[in-house]
């Protein structure tokens, strides 16, 4: 007996369909390549001091990062008018690197990152006329960050064990081991404190237009407390995931 058309599209929709990726599964899958882009590679055999040095990118990563708001922070204290000088030095440094970058051939990603983020505050700066605005959309990133990075944390999805996962070839299996996910949660929740101390300390500072101030404490704050937090989120992930396995 041959079906009709009505059973044949009856049993169309009973078949189940091919499933769809999550989103926590597309979030851990672009974290997890993000960290394998930075160098945190699961199969690599490397110390922690390599990880970590490669994680910032070596000392063209630390230039990236210092330089562009070292020398704003060094002419706008000297100075601070016109404003456009110390402004157009540190986003004229941004474009330096990403220009170098993009001659030897290698990934641009860090430096036009850098410079996207430079000339939008910069931007912000000469559209409001106040130096301290140059800190804006650091302020945010924090603020995102932290608040990302704890929540995610606090519902039981790490993001870090999420990138983690990804990047270890595990997706999302690191939620059925207690283990696992108490170190995610605890690792998640110190990320989240690092963006948001930096916010709690400089937004003072922006409210109250203490321009070099503010731009010396980001300095402080940025790669000194990123790298240690690198090293001991490495340290931990090798921990829960000896080589063998």
């Amino acid at each position: 007996m041959t079906p009709t058309d009505d059973e044949q599209r009856d049993s169309a929709a009973k078949e189940p369909s091919p499933a769809e990726p999550s989103a926590a599964e597309l979030i851990g899958a672009a974290l997890g390549g993000a960290a394998r882009r930075a160098g945190l590679d699961s199969a690599s055999g490397e110390s922690t001091q390599k990880v970590v040095w490669s994680a910032i990118g070596g000392w063209r990563g630390v230039l990236e990062s210092v330089l562009p708001s070292l020398a704003f922070v060094i002419l706008f204290t000297l100075r601070p008018e016109p404003l456009i000088l110390s402004l157009g030095v540190s986003v004229g440094l941004a474009a330096v690197f990403t220009l170098v970058r993009l001659l030897q051939k290698s990934p641009p990603s860090a430096a036009l990152g850098g410079l996207i983020a430079a000339g939008a505050a910069a931007l912000l700066a000469l559209w409001t006329g106040r130096g301290a605005d140059n800190f804006v959309p650091g302020l945010i990133t924090n603020a995102v960050y932290g608040t990302g990075m704890i929540v995610s944390a606090l519902i039981g999805w790490s993001l870090i064990g999420l990138a983690v996962g990804f990047l270890m070839g595990e997706g999302t299996a690191w939620r059925t081991d207690r283990r696992r996910r108490r170190a995610f949660f605890w690792l998640g929740i110190a990320w989240g404190l690092l963006f948001l101390l930096r916010l709690a300390v400089q937004l003072p500072l922006y409210l109250t237009d203490q321009v070099t101030l503010l731009g010396t404490l980001k300095l402080v704050m940025g790669l000194p407390l990123f790298a240690p937090m690198i090293a001991v989120t490495w340290l931990v992930v090798r921990a829960l995931y000896p080589r063998g396995e």
